[in-house]
C-alpha cells in the first residue's frame, strides 16, 4: 500500500488535513490539530501509526507479525502497521477509522458537534 492512497483515504474523514513533519520525515493526518496519523517508514519499510483502544491494540499485535508497538509513541495506545506485508487495505482502512474515532473522542464536545455527520 502506498502512502499516498491512505492519507487519500484519511483525507475523507470530517475535518482531517495533512502536513508533513519534515524533522520526522512523516506525513501526519490530524483532525482538529490533533494527529491521528502517522506515516512514514522503519528501515526503508513504509509504515503507517494509529491510536487505538488499548485492548483491541494488544490483540491485534498477538494476531500478527504486522502490527507492532507505535513506533516512538506511547505503545498502549498506538499501533504501527508495516505497509509492504500482508495486511489487506481493508483492515488498514479500518485502523485508520478507529483512530480517528479515538482522536475525535478526546476533543471537546463542541468541536465533536462540528465535526458529527448530519
Amino acid at each position: 500500500m502506498k502512502h499516498e492512497t491512505l492519507i487519500e483515504y484519511g483525507l475523507t474523514k470530517l475535518g482531517s488535513v495533512h502536513d508533513y513533519e519534515a524533522a520526522w520525515e512523516a506525513d501526519r493526518l490530524k483532525v482538529a490539530g490533533k494527529m491521528f496519523a502517522l506515516l512514514g517508514d522503519i528501515d526503508g519499510r513504509p509504515i503507517i501509526t494509529l491510536k487505538c483502544p488499548p485492548a483491541l491494540a494488544e490483540q491485534l499485535r498477538d494476531a500478527n507479525p504486522e502490527v507492532i508497538p507505535g513506533y516512538y509513541m506511547n505503545k498502549a495506545h498506538w499501533n504501527t502497521l508495516f505497509l509492504d506485508g500482508l495486511l489487506d487495505k481493508a483492515f488498514v482502512h479500518e485502523m485508520i477509522d478507529i483512530s480517528y474515532q479515538e482522536v475525535l473522542k478526546t476533543l471537546p464536545k463542541k468541536v465533536q458537534l462540528t465535526l458529527s455527520a448530519p
